[in-house]
């Protein structure tokens, strides 16, 4: 039996710091980028890389926006009520959340 690859949604609504990580090895693994490679073109170590998609440690925000930028995602802050963030999903959930 196999498992089903995780695929984020378009917009994902991080609720607490292990939901980035896999959203960050998808995008990754989308790009059919080694972590190494994924890395460098980051300007981080692997061992950040493998720590932030694992969900182990904590990342600084500048590394974190690097290896975001790096892979073509963005960190959006918005309120909570507003219709953008409505509508992105929250981790573990198909769907995107309803107002």
């Amino acid at each position: 039996m196999t498992s089903k690859p995780f695929a984020p949604p378009e917009l994902l609504r991080v609720i607490d710091p292990g939901a980035l990580g896999p959203a960050v090895r998808a995008r990754r693994r989308a790009q059919s980028l080694r972590i190494d490679d994924a890395a460098s073109l980051s300007g981080v170590s692997v061992d950040l890389l493998s720590r932030l998609e694992n969900g182990k440690g904590s990342v600084r925000l500048d590394k974190l926006l690097a290896v975001l930028d790096s892979l073509g995602l963005a960190l959006v802050l918005g309120p909570k009520d507003h219709p953008l963030m409505q509508s992105a999903a929250r981790p573990g959930t198909d769907r995107p959340a309803q107002p």
